[in-house]
């Protein structure tokens, strides 16, 4: 199944084929739209020649630098932003052998230790890893036992919480629809 995530195909092709630039994205998806955070990956490869994940890791972090802040800035924080990036790539390649998919593939794991997995990486909290884990389990075909618990409520069949629930434009109104209503409610303390 091919994301349709940032309206940009060149971008969806990208997080479709290349599991470390689905969990940049991810990385990236705070203080900006969906589209723009998920657009991310495929400027970085643009601009820096790779979305490897030691390639990242070890790249001048100025140059790295240098290339988020290009306009259209890959983030709306490009300093900070970079630094996590590499910070993630660096633990990709340490932990998981250079390949983000070994968080979901090796040694056959279920839900909750994809949870487990996807927190113990920088930058990625609770709700973040939940969201991720819903998105493998979604639409990138993780089937491992238990996903839809532990990524709950993302996980939720029919839900329309977060990007893990993007297949269309309509989708994304509905996504974008429960945001407002969420923010509203917490707004008014309810």
């Amino acid at each position: 199944m091919s994301l349709r995530i940032t309206d940009d195909p060149a971008a969806d092709d990208l997080l479709s084929t290349n599991p470390l630039a689905l969990l940049i994205g991810m990385l990236l998806d705070q203080q900006v739209p969906m589209e723009t955070a998920f657009a991310g990956p495929l400027k970085i490869q643009e601009r820096t020649g790779s979305m490897d994940a030691a390639a990242i890791a070890h790249q001048d972090p100025d140059d790295f630098t240098a290339a988020f802040s290009q306009s259209p800035a890959v983030h709306r924080f490009p300093g900070s932003m970079a630094t996590r990036v590499q910070t993630l790539c660096a633990a990709i390649e340490k932990d998981w052998g250079g390949a983000a998919e070994n968080l979901w593939t090796r040694d056959d794991p279920d839900g909750a230790t994809v949870l487990k997995r996807l927190k113990a990486l920088p930058g990625f909290g609770e709700q973040k890893a939940k969201i991720f884990l819903a998105l493998l389990g979604k639409q990138r075909g993780f089937d491992g036992a238990g996903w839809r618990e532990a990524s709950a409520p993302y996980g939720e069949d029919g839900s329309y919480r977060s990007v893990a629930d993007i297949v269309s434009p309509e989708s994304l109104t509905k996504v974008r629809e429960y945001k407002r209503a969420a923010k509203a409610a917490a707004k008014n303390g309810e």
